[in-house]
């Protein structure tokens, strides 16, 4: 796994992260941290570069956050 720079979303910390697959594909997944709790999405779309992935995962959980989404 593969995890991309964190970026500050109000009180959260959104880290983009992915994964190389078996049939060569990057699979995204995004952390949202508040203080010492984190949740963690793995998402249904692959990619076939880990920076899509990567761009993909840090726009959902921007989405996430920001619509509060987070329940």
């Amino acid at each position: 796994m593969q995890t991309s720079q964190a970026h500050e979303v109000g009180r959260y910390l959104v880290t983009p992260m992915t994964k190389l697959t078996e049939t060569g594909q990057y699979a995204a997944s995004v952390s949202i941290r508040r203080g010492m709790h984190d949740r963690v999405f793995r998402l249904i779309p692959h990619f076939d570069s880990a920076a899509r992935a990567a761009r993909y995962a840090l726009a959902q959980g921007r989405h996430f956050v920001l619509n509060n989404q987070l329940a």
